[in-house]
């Protein structure tokens, strides 16, 4: 697959990965399919263990690509979301996938804070 028609923006690859969508506020021409398979293939090449999305920028996702993040867990990876919007933060807490995939806010600088802790 040419770099022009991959979907996702690899920031690191390895045993953490981390992906996103290079800043696009909606994400609604994402083709499911083929996001699904990039990503198959990078888990792979790469031996990831943990898969991240960077949601910086995202406004709104659509359910097929919440409903891929949920069926990762098939390819033997932990899937973590970073820097969600809080229009995407509001629909992982309604939809209960706050609990079950981790959601963190991440500096530049490379450290992390939980957005589940309420301190």
């Amino acid at each position: 697959m040419s770099d022009d028609t991959k979907i996702l923006h690899v920031y690191q690859a390895g045993p953490l990965t981390v992906v996103g969508f290079a800043g696009q506020e909606l994400l609604d021409q994402v083709n499911i399919a083929t996001c699904r398979d990039e990503i198959k293939s990078l888990v792979a090449e790469c031996e990831t263990k943990i898969l991240a999305f960077d949601l910086s920028g995202v406004r709104l996702i659509p359910s097929g690509l919440l409903g891929l993040l949920t069926s990762l867990k098939d390819l033997g990876v932990e899937v973590q979301i970073y820097n969600p919007s809080d229009d995407v933060r509001e629909v992982l807490e309604i939809t209960k996938l706050d609990r079950v995939i981790p959601v963190q806010e991440v500096d530049l600088d490379g450290s992390s804070n939980d957005l589940d802790d309420d301190d």
